[in-house]
């Protein structure tokens, strides 16, 4: 049997993240692009994510990000429009969370855009007194169980 003389499988390069802990330079939309948000994955490279412009697309995502940038429902991005299809559009680029915030304070998107960064934040603004609720029974509403 011949030696194995590789470093490892597709699980060594899906760790492989080039450098994403640097700051990146924030990139603004050009013609021809447009920023979005997720809706929902899926799957085959695809998902489906409504454009600030109001158009819901079904979206590309570009074999240069594939298994490498990871991209979820929530998430902001921003796509390629193309000339010949209308409802239909490629991912160019994921915006971090802090990107999203500064695209947000910089008037870039709509201040009714809800920023999803990600699952583990647990509670929004909204939520935060979410654990204090419970439910008061009365004594006869004891009675009648």
């Amino acid at each position: 049997m011949p030696k194995n003389k590789g470093k490892g499988g597709k699980n060594r390069k899906r760790g492989k993240n080039e450098a994403d802990d640097e700051k990146r330079e924030l990139v603004f939309k050009e013609d021809g692009q447009e920023y979005a948000q997720v809706l929902r994955m899926l799957g085959n490279g695809r998902c489906e994510a409504m454009c600030i412009d109001g158009t819901k697309r079904l979206c590309h995502i570009r074999g240069k990000m594939h298994k490498k940038v990871w991209i979820a429902a929530g998430d902001i991005i921003l796509v390629g429009l193309r000339d010949y299809q209308d409802d239909k559009a490629d991912v160019i680029l994921k915006y971090m969370p802090d990107e999203a915030r500064l695209l947000k304070a910089y008037g870039e998107l709509p201040e009714n855009t809800r920023l999803n960064e990600g699952i583990g934040n647990g509670l929004d603004e909204e939520d935060e007194g979410a654990g204090d609720d419970y439910i008061e029974f009365e004594d006869e509403d004891i009675d009648k169980i």
